[in-house]
């Protein structure tokens, strides 16, 4: 609503009264392009600290060279993706190969749509925001069995169900914890939970506290993040559903 406004206000300023529907658009296209761009810009950074940290854990440094610190390297591997040749296999289905990381990247982007950033700083504010994640987050598994099935190779299939499974089976926890917070908030609007949770306070030594826990580990499993990465499998699969992926492609992959 707030980019909304202020689209509306420019565009009375500049060309005098307009449809409010251009303003809308304008303002929902605005929202989206400054979302994504703030989650990209974090993901770089996250993706570091995430190397820094199981460096450590396997007593190496990890990144440390491009940039102060190393906090360019995330920026780097993007341009190298980027400019790299993608490789596709000969036997692949080629164009549900290319396909699924696209899914998988759109359908994890889509998801932040009705997620508040702040009061009035939403891209969608619809009143079954949680029933739109668990559609979108269920819609998810379909880019990694593309992926794996298109490559038409033995690994990245086995990869894929390996991953498949165990993303259909953490969604179960994963939506009985939600069930939980719903019932709290008795809303299924997502900025009318966030409102409670402010006026209420964080709710920590309640019924939620565990809740949190179990939705923590969840979410590692749902997104194959270590110690549930397992589906990658690097000694017998290589990389799951990624093995035969390279350049952009598996760039897509990742930030999905």
């Amino acid at each position: 609503m707030v980019l909304i406004d202020f689209w509306n206000w420019a565009l009375t300023a500049l060309f005098g009264e307009v449809p409010y529907e251009l303003s809308w658009v304008l303002g929902v296209l605005t929202g989206i392009l400054l979302l994504v761009l703030t989650l990209l810009v974090n993901l770089a950074f996250i993706l570091l600290a995430d190397r820094k940290i199981w460096a450590s854990v396997q007593l190496r440094k990890g990144p440390n060279v491009v940039g102060a610190f190393g906090l360019l390297q995330s920026f780097a591997d993007f341009l190298k993706y980027i400019v790299k040749e993608p490789v596709v296999p000969a036997s692949a289905n080629k164009f549900i190969f290319l396909l699924a990381p696209i899914v998988t990247l759109t359908l994890a982007l889509s998801a932040w749509a009705v997620i508040p950033v702040s009061e009035g700083w939403v891209v969608s504010n619809i009143n079954v925001g949680i029933l739109y994640l668990f559609a979108i987050s269920s819609l998810g598994v379909y880019g990694i069995i593309m992926g794996g099935w298109a490559s038409n190779s033995k690994y990245p299939f086995l990869g894929a169900m390996r991953t498949a499974a165990q993303m259909v089976s953490y969604e179960v926890s994963i939506g009985f914890v939600l069930i939980t917070v719903l019932l709290w908030a008795g809303s299924l609007n997502l900025s009318e939970i966030v409102r409670q949770q402010g006026e209420h306070g964080w709710n920590l030594f309640t019924l939620l506290f565990p809740m949190a826990v179990i939705f923590l580990i969840s979410a590692h499993a749902e997104t194959n993040r270590p110690p549930f990465d397992l589906p990658e499998a690097e000694s017998e699969l290589v990389a799951g559903y990624m093995v035969e992926y390279s350049s952009t492609p598996f760039l897509l992959y990742m930030i999905g």
